[in-house]
């Protein structure tokens, strides 16, 4: 009953014997070889677009080179209250940027809203050098309460960002399960609604270690050329990357693995409502579950071999009542979640309320 994370799940077995078959004899190094080159063009097919493409091995290293590219020292970063970029990343996008800002915004929605923006960009002050100049906007696709934003709500925010002169990234570490969701071309949530750069998460949806930053706006690739190698993302054998990433795209086996891992979750959602005491909190369009339950429930299920987090309370709606009796947690499916999984956790929460 593994509901922690999507990162506790293995690997794809197809994207791991991509990996080991890609482990043989001699290539070119540092994103030169076959693998990573093929990966390339197949990205350019599912974005329906010329690319730049740097791939990283983690999702934190993405995001804060993505922004670094986008913004200069003395600028602000704008995002949600919530986002993970702000919330789970410590300082790296301080130290990345060389020391632009996060500002975290819009606290009462659980998204974020060209409303909410164009609000704050108007109210913040513009007496410079004394206030901070805004340089980039980063939303998350599917985002940390497990929302998903519609193709209408990017391209939104994306032209309010436009009339600000404002450079819009999005951090994609579930963005497959986003276009699982939304059933939609990954092109429309991206580039043609206005993204300027992507973080392309794969670790969460069954790649070993792979992440990969699609720059949509060429004016930021050779600024990311030199970022990733200052930093150290830079790997040698970039065939690592480059076999992940074509085995996980290919036949569109990253909509396969999202689609499973959605679909659970709905399942799982669905069987938690038939539940007493147990509320789930918000929609769950992709595979993240935000529920309420007693927290000796909580205790039972964890002691039954259930794994899942308990989540930030400043992140409930305002009009949710949380007791100190209660714990407010996330359980996450992934494409490795099955039903047996699903059964054994409703179970569980069934045997502790006939005791």
């Amino acid at each position: 009953m593994f509901f922690g994370s999507d990162n506790q799940s293995c690997a794809s077995q197809v994207v791991l014997d991509a990996i080991i078959n890609a482990n043989q004899g001699f290539t070119h190094g540092y994103g030169d070889d076959q693998y990573t080159q093929e990966a390339m063009a197949q990205l350019e097919a599912v974005f329906e677009c010329p690319l730049n493409v740097f791939f990283v091995a983690t999702g934190t290293a993405a995001n804060c080179l993505s922004l670094a590219a986008l913004v200069k020292p003395w600028q602000t970063i704008l995002c949600h209250q919530h986002a993970h970029v702000f919330m789970d990343e410590s300082t790296a996008p301080e130290w990345f940027t060389s020391g632009a800002r996060m500002v975290g915004i819009a606290q009462t929605h659980n998204k974020l809203s060209a409303k909410v923006l164009e609000q704050y960009l108007v109210q913040a002050g513009d007496d410079l050098p004394h206030n901070p100049q805004v340089g980039a906007v980063t939303i998350t696709q599917a985002n940390e309460l497990g929302q998903v934003y519609s193709v209408e709500e990017i391209q939104s925010i994306s032209q309010v960002c436009k009339s600000h002169n404002i450079k819009l990234h999005m951090d994609g570490a579930r963005f497959a399960n986003a276009v699982a969701a939304l059933n939609c071309s990954p092109a429309d949530i991206t580039w043609k609604a206005g993204v300027d750069i992507l973080s392309l998460g794969a670790t969460k949806s069954g790649a070993l270690c792979a992440e990969a930053i699609v720059v949509f706006n060429p004016d930021v690739k050779d600024t990311l050329m030199h970022l990733r190698k200052r930093s150290g993302h830079l790997i040698s054998k970039g065939r690592l990357f480059g076999a992940q990433f074509s085995a996980w795209l290919k036949d569109q086996h990253w909509l396969t693995l999202a689609i499973h891992a959605n679909a659970q979750a709905s399942q799982l959602v669905k069987q938690l409502k038939s539940c007493t005491n147990v509320d789930v909190i918000f929609p769950v369009p992709a595979n993240e579950i935000f529920m309420l339950l007693p927290t000796a429930l909580a205790q039972y299920l964890r002691e039954n071999g259930a794994e899942f987090y308990d989540w930030y309370p400043q992140t409930l709606p305002e009009n949710i009542q949380h007791t100190e009796n209660q714990s407010y947690v996330r359980l996450v499916t992934s494409f490795l979640t099955t039903d047996e999984h699903i059964e054994n956790f409703i179970t569980t929460i069934q045997a502790y309320q006939q005791t």
